[in-house]
């Protein structure tokens, strides 16, 4: 996308429509987008509107799909999953409604199977290294510490 080109209100309305149809984006995204797109305060606020009004736009959708996607693909724990939700500036209700996408049953597993699948691939001979690598692995990908150390004390007694 050529960023040095300037749009009319509507040529930026169908853009963003597009951007936001494609898949789920927040305010912060939209935002920045429309502020990259050189378009005045008054406008990005016009087009903020249209977007909400029309369904494009949704925070409470885009935190439940990021939530259920993130989970699913790339295994991070609730930690994680609210640190960067905060850092879209997602507020703390939507966060925690979004977190309630994840059924208990799942979260536990996943967690157990990764850390499982984690544990057989770690080289070291040494129980602290060992113990060290498999929870920096956790809990970089945002599981909480109590489940974390739990599950150490478990497969590395």
């Amino acid at each position: 996308m050529n960023l040095s080109k300037t749009y009319t209100v509507d040529e930026a309305q169908k853009r963003l429509e597009q951007y936001c149809a494609y898949q789920e984006r927040c305010h912060k995204e939209v935002t920045q987008k429309l502020y990259d797109m050189k378009m005045i305060p008054e406008a990005r606020d016009q087009i903020i509107v249209h977007l909400l009004q029309h369904n494009f736009l949704n925070e409470e959708r885009f935190a439940k799909a990021f939530v259920r996607g993130k989970f699913r693909i790339k295994k991070w724990g609730k930690q994680r999953l609210q640190l960067e939700l905060k850092r879209k500036d997602i507020n703390n209700t939507l966060i925690t409604i979004a977190l309630k996408e994840i059924d208990d049953v799942d979260y536990y597993e996943t967690f157990n199977s990764l850390a499982e699948r984690k544990f057989e691939t770690i080289k070291a001979s040494n129980t602290q290294k060992k113990r060290k690598k498999l929870a920096d692995y956790l809990l970089y990908r945002g599981w909480e510490s109590h489940l974390v150390y739990d599950k150490i004390r478990e497969l590395i007694p």
